[in-house]
């Protein structure tokens, strides 16, 4: 047996071979300080296992553990389209391509070219979202979240601000919506009921409000015997005190999703036109860009947001203005959009793709030894990340398990291929939704790595 004099010196195993790919993918330092976990452990309990002294032994198990500490793909087959653990929707390789030469060099961000001086950062995607959705004016932060925080703050410090008690949503992260608003310097009222609201409730506090808000459930749905109030009667109770009215969208799209046979939802576009003056949504989300909080609706309104202090600290950077702004661009084509925008194409693929995919899939791992069991059966996947909650669209998936492990067992080992698969566990079954298996060919090659 080895003995602790035998431990190799920490720089001789980072010079080997075995520790070159590590070390290119996970910085030195963190090889370093792995390594030396590993041997204190080994001093600690004064004993020195044979694998101790191999090189490629200490590569393998250093590889194992910063593996889990670093971003990396993976293949969302969870059946939840937009996920918003797994980095939300897909952005285009031709659009990031396309960006490129922008985010890596100098660029107009904030500087009027033609007056020579400092201009307004959001001017250029401004001018875009005020001709996609009919705003007089528009700018962008952060996150939906920033973008909700900023108007409150902007409009109610110190004030009050009725909402519905239906639309008390939690996000997520155990996010609340009051929380937030408390945040924000304002003071939430709670009117009407979690089921059923109605515009007389705010009708009898409006002269206690300073703005009106609707929320948009995204997480949830309330069925049965409800009712709650339109953005149009929100609108006109807000006009009628001289207050601004503004409804959160959460995520958001700039198009009908019925042209595709998708869920309704609603547009910045439809709300503006019941008469809202401020209308918040995501980039990130159905729009299908990256993260971002978007604001449109009334030019005075606006102006005073982009005055706020608030609005340096949560303003959007030069990366993700140049592709909200060359996502933005593909919708001013949206018959075309399903072949541009990843999260669009997902969504519209149709069930003879998604069973050719299955079959290529199943066909590939016919080799897999007896334990193992795949199939393909019928499913349903969600848009996800506060979506269409209540809305799911047909799907294929490929089912998996194996004699002797659970399925949890059987998604612990897909989690620690090479390039991770997340699916979801469901009748002691691993199911892997074929709306997510892109790029096809990459998968096929990650789920080999189940044959011995």
């Amino acid at each position: 047996m080895p003995e602790l004099r035998d431990l190799p010196a920490v720089d001789t195993l980072l010079d080997d071979t075995h520790f070159a790919a590590s070390v290119d993918r996970f910085g030195v330092k963190a090889v370093r300080d792995q390594i030396r976990a590993l041997q204190a452990d080994m001093r600690a309990q004064r004993d020195v296992p044979e694998w101790g002294v191999l090189p490629e032994a200490y590569a393998q198990r250093v590889t194992a553990h910063l593996h889990q500490q670093a971003y990396t793909p993976v293949f969302n087959l969870t059946g939840t389209i937009i996920h918003t653990n797994l980095g939300r929707a897909l952005l285009s390789p031709s659009l990031w391509n396309e960006t490129a030469e922008l985010v890596t060099r100098p660029m107009n961000l904030e500087y009027d070219l033609a007056a020579g001086k400092r201009g307004d950062r959001d001017a250029i995607v401004e001018n875009r979202l005020c001709r996609l959705t009919g705003a007089e004016a528009a700018t962008v932060v952060n996150n939906n979240a920033a973008a909700l925080l900023l108007c409150l703050n902007t409009f109610a410090m110190g004030q009050k601000v009725p909402v519905s008690r239906g639309e008390l949503i939690e996000i997520g992260g155990s996010f609340r919506l009051p929380e937030l608003m408390a945040r924000s310097g304002c003071e939430l009222l709670e009117v009407g009921t979690t089921n059923r609201t109605h515009a007389k409730d705010f009708a009898a506090v409006l002269e206690q409000a300073s703005m009106l808000l609707k929320v948009h459930p995204s997480n949830y749905y309330i069925g049965g015997f409800s009712s709650e109030v339109s953005a149009k009667e929100l609108a006109e109770l807000a006009n009628k005190q001289g207050i601004p009215s503004c409804v959160d969208l959460g995520s958001g799209t700039l198009v009908d999703l019925t042209r595709w046979h998708l869920p309704a939802e609603p547009t910045p576009q439809s709300v503006l036109g019941d008469g809202i003056d401020l209308v918040t949504f995501s980039g990130d989300k159905l729009l299908g860009a990256v993260q971002s909080g978007i604001i449109v609706g009334k030019k005075e309104l606006v102006a005073k947001i982009k005055q706020n202090p608030l609005k340096r600290a949560l303003r959007a950077d030069k990366i993700t203005l140049a592709i909200l702004d060359a996502t933005l661009k593909l919708y001013e084509h949206p018959e075309t959009l399903p072949e541009h925008i990843p999260l669009l194409r997902t969504l519209t693929m149709g069930l003879d793709e998604l069973e050719h995919r299955g079959n290529s899939l199943i066909e590939a791992l016919q080799n897999l030894p007896e334990p193992w069991q795949v199939a393909l059966q019928p499913s349903a996947a969600q848009i996800g990340s506060g979506a269409l909650p209540d809305k799911t669209i047909p799907s294929l998936s490929l089912t998996l398990t194996h004699a002797s492990l659970s399925a949890d067992a059987v998604a612990k080992t897909l989690r620690e291929l090479s390039t991770p698969v997340i699916g979801r566990v469901s009748d002691n079954q691993v199911w892997l939704d074929l709306r997510g298996a892109q790029p096809t060919e990459a998968l096929q090659q990650t789920l080999l790595e189940l044959v011995p």
